[in-house]
């Protein structure tokens, strides 16, 4: 088994397996942070401070043999600044996707990396356009299983692909990694590099 080069903050499969899509082995240690927005915070700010939370959580956690470095990040859906959490039952999916159906949104998504005891992030923005959705069709998303923990409602990498007319920006980012922003990161932390195959 290849040795972990640093622990991930967050439970969430899609994250490690974009860690692992770019050769990153990593051990999950997720932690739990008050995810409640502050009065008046900017959703791109609100997914900033969540990521560093849950950074140095983690970080301060561990003890002192144990430390390596610690990636965090935290997503949400924003339509017109308002930001949109996860829904609890059918109704509040219902009113989410109902307000997304036909229109353009931002997801927001923070990385986070803190190494010896110093935190770096970065925060990436893109658009998703949502296509007309029905309310049979909300209906059919929500006992699918899916929408209950994501953000806004929808996993783009899920059934709600079909939902989706249009991405400007990172897929991965929409995901809950943008994996650009995390090589940019990782990169001069744990001296990360590409080669070119031998002519």
């Amino acid at each position: 088994m290849t040795r972990p080069r640093l622990y991930l903050a967050s439970a969430s499969p899609r994250r490690s397996q974009l860690l692992l899509q770019i050769d990153v082995p990593h051990e999950v240690r997720p932690v739990a942070v008050d995810e409640s927005p502050r009065t008046g915070e900017a959703a791109a700010e609100y997914v900033l401070r969540l990521a560093e939370e849950k950074a140095r959580a983690l970080w301060a956690s561990l003890a002192e043999a144990e430390r390596m470095p610690v990636l965090a990040a935290d997503t949400t859906v924003a339509l017109e600044g308002e930001i949109l959490g996860k829904p609890a039952h059918l109704d509040e999916c219902r009113t989410m996707l109902s307000r997304l159906s036909g229109r353009t949104h931002e997801v927001h998504t923070a990385v986070a990396v803190l190494h010896e005891g110093v935190v770096t992030a970065r925060v990436n923005t893109s658009e998703v356009s949502f296509r007309r959705v029905s309310r049979h069709e909300v209906d059919w998303y929500w006992n699918t299983g899916e929408p209950a923990d994501k953000a806004g409602g929808y996993a783009v990498q899920g059934k709600a692909a079909i939902f989706i007319r249009h991405i400007a920006g990172s897929y991965s980012g929409v995901m809950g990694l943008p994996l650009f922003e995390t090589w940019e990161l990782l990169e001069p932390v744990l001296g990360l590099t590409t080669r070119s195959a031998p002519s």
